[in-house]
C-alpha cells in the first residue's frame, strides 16, 4: 500500500499508535553526541518512551538528561531505577556532566533526581515524582510476580516514564508486553489478542514465546505490529541505525573461542553417553560434569595474567571456581547488597583481577571495558549471554574481547539453540530499525528541533 497520500495518512491516524505526552526539551547539553540528541529529544516529545540501545551507546546521559528536562519542565523530581549496584555508576555519570543526582536506599527523595535500584523501590512513594526511568528495563520481566507488579504499579501514574535496555529481546512476548504496559501503551493481554494467535508445537521464525506457550503473528499483523512497536521504542545497535556515523563507535574484534569438554559421565540410567535433550537431562548433565568444565575454565583464566570475568549459573560451580582461582572473588546470590557493591567496585577499579559470578547478578548495566577477557558456561537464555558479554564489548573498549565458552557434547543442543536465539534477536533490530525510518510514520511525533543531518523521524 503506498502510505505516501491522503488516504494512507487517514488509515495510519486509525491505527493503535502511541501518540505524544511529552514537552519541548527545556535543555540539551552540548556533550552529547548527535545520535543521542536525537533519542533524548524524541523520548521528552514521547513523554512516555522506551529506548533499546546497545551497551555503550550512552543510555546513562539519555537518562540524565531526560531526567533533568523533566524536573526543569514540572519542578519536581525524577526517579531512575536500577540494577543492583549499577546506582553508584549512575551518580558518578551525573557528575561528571555537572547534574545534580543523589542516590537513595531507604525511599528519601533527593531535591531533583533520586538513584536507586529495583530491591528498593517497594519503600518510594511514587506521588513524590513527576517522571520515573527504568534503567536496563529488560530486567523486569524476570522478577517474580511481586516485583514487576510493584514496578508496573509504581509507573502506571507518573506522568512521564522512561525504559531503557541493550536487550528489548523481543523473540520473548513477555519483555514487549511488560514494557508496553509499564509505558501505559497497551496491556500484555491486549497486545497478544491485537496481534497474535496461539499455536502448540509449531515452529517458524515469526514466532513469539509467552509463558511456555507460543504465539505466531496473526494474517498481516506482523507489519502493523513494528509500527506498533516503534510508535513508542527507539532501537539502535549503532548511530547509522538513526542515520548519523559510526566513526567514534567502531567495536574491537569479538573472538568468541568454543570449547567441549570430553567426560565419560552418563546420564543416569544410561549405558553410553549420548547428548541430553530434555530440559531434565540437560541440568543433570551439567551437575554432572562441573569439575570438569570448572577445571578447563580455571586453565584457561591461568593462561593469561590480565582481567577476566568467570560466568557460572549454579552455586556449586561459583564456589568451586573460585576455589580454583588462586587470584578470584566471587559475587554470589547469598552476598549483601553491600558486598556485591564493594567486589564490583574493586574489580572495576583494578583491585580484583579475576571476578566470579552469575549472568542474573551481575550481567546488567555494569561498565568493564578494561576487561578483555571472559568465560561462560552456555545456557537457553540469549539476553544473559548478549548482557554478560557486552559489559566487555562496548563502545570504549580499546582491546579485542575474547569469550571462551565452555560446554560438553551433551549440552551442544544448549549452544545451538543460543545460536538460534541471536539469528531471531538480529531478525528483531532489523525490522524495528526499518520501521523507524518510516518518514510518514514518524512525522506525526517529530520534534521540531532542527538537528543537522537527522533521521527523516526528527524532521
Amino acid at each position: 500500500m503506498n502510505y505516501h497520500n491522503g488516504y494512507g495518512e487517514f488509515l495510519i491516524g486509525k491505527t493503535h499508535l502511541h501518540g505524544d505526552g511529552g514537552f519541548e526539551p527545556e535543555w540539551i547539553p552540548e556533550w552529547l553526541f548527535d545520535f543521542q540528541v536525537a533519542l533524548t529529544c524524541w523520548a521528552i516529545h514521547k513523554g512516555r518512551a522506551a529506548i533499546f540501545a546497545d551497551c555503550g551507546l550512552g543510555k546513562t546521559p539519555i537518562q540524565l538528561v531526560w531526567s533533568e528536562n523533566v524536573c526543569r519542565k514540572t519542578g519536581g523530581r525524577v526517579l531512575i531505577v536500577t540494577p543492583l549496584s549499577v546506582g553508584f555508576q549512575t551518580v558518578r555519570e551525573a557528575a561528571k556532566f555537572g547534574i545534580e543526582a543523589a542516590r537513595s536506599v531507604d525511599g528519601t527523595p533527593a531535591p531533583r533526581i533520586t538513584v536507586t535500584n529495583y530491591e528498593r523501590l517497594h519503600l518510594f512513594n511514587p506521588e513524590d515524582y513527576d517522571g520515573v526511568v527504568c534503567d536496563e528495563s529488560s530486567a523486569i520481566k524476570s522478577f517474580n510476580g511481586k516485583r514487576r507488579s510493584i514496578v508496573t504499579e509504581f509507573m502506571r501514574t507518573r506522568p512521564y516514564r522512561l525504559l531503557c535496555t541493550a536487550t528489548a529481546a523481543p523473540n520473548d512476548s513477555i519483555e514487549l508486553g511488560t514494557s508496553a504496559e509499564a509505558l501505559g501503551v497497551m496491556g500484555h493481554t491486549d497486545m497478544l489478542a491485537r496481534f497474535f494467535k496461539n499455536e502448540q508445537n509449531t515452529i517458524s521464525p515469526n514466532r513469539l514465546w509467552s509463558g511456555g506457550s507460543q504465539w505466531r503473528f496473526k494474517h498481516h499483523a506482523e507489519q502493523p505490529f513494528w509500527r506498533w512497536v516503534c510508535s513508542w521504542a527507539r532501537a539502535l545497535r549503532r548511530p547509522s541505525d538513526l542515520g548519523f556515523d559510526d566513526a567514534r563507535f567502531v567495536l574491537p574484534e569479538l573472538i568468541e573461542r568454543e570449547t567441549v569438554v570430553h567426560t565419560s559421565a552418563r546420564l543416569p540410567g544410561e549405558l553410553f553417553s549420548r547428548p541430553a535433550t530434555s530440559l531434565q537431562e540437560q541440568r543433570e548433565e551439567r551437575r554432572m560434569t562441573i569439575d570438569e568444565r570448572c577445571e578447563r575454565v580455571a586453565s584457561i583464566v591461568a593462561s593469561h595474567d590480565g582481567p577476566a570475568v568467570v560466568w557460572c549459573h549454579l552455586n556449586r560451580e561459583g564456589d568451586l571456581l573460585a576455589s580454583l582461582i588462586p587470584d578470584a572473588e566471587q559475587v554470589s546470590g547469598s552476598d549483601t547488597d553491600d558486598a556485591k557493591e564493594q567486589r564490583f567496585r574493586a574489580f572495576l577499579g583494578g583491585d580484583l583481577r579475576v571476578l566470579v559470578t552469575k549472568p542474573r547478578i551481575g550481567a546488567f548495566g555494569l561498565n568493564w571495558q578494561h576487561c578483555s577477557r571472559m568465560t561462560f558456561f552456555p545456557s537457553h537464555s540469549f539476553e544473559q549471554y548478549y548482557q554478560a558479554v557486552r559489559r566487555c564489548w562496548r563502545f570504549g573498549q580499546t582491546e579485542p574481547v575474547t569469550v571462551d565458552v565452555v560446554t560438553t557434547e551433551g549440552e551442544l543442543g544448549v549452544l545451538a539453540n543460543l545460536k538460534r536465539k541471536a539469528e531471531a534477536a538480529d531478525h528483531m533490530f532489523t525490522s524495528l530499525v526499518s520501521h523507524m525510518n518510516d518518514p510518514l510514520l514518524f512525522a506525526r511525533s517529530a520534534t521540531p528541533t532542527t538537528l543537522g543531518g537527522a533521521p527523516p523521524w526528527m524532521m
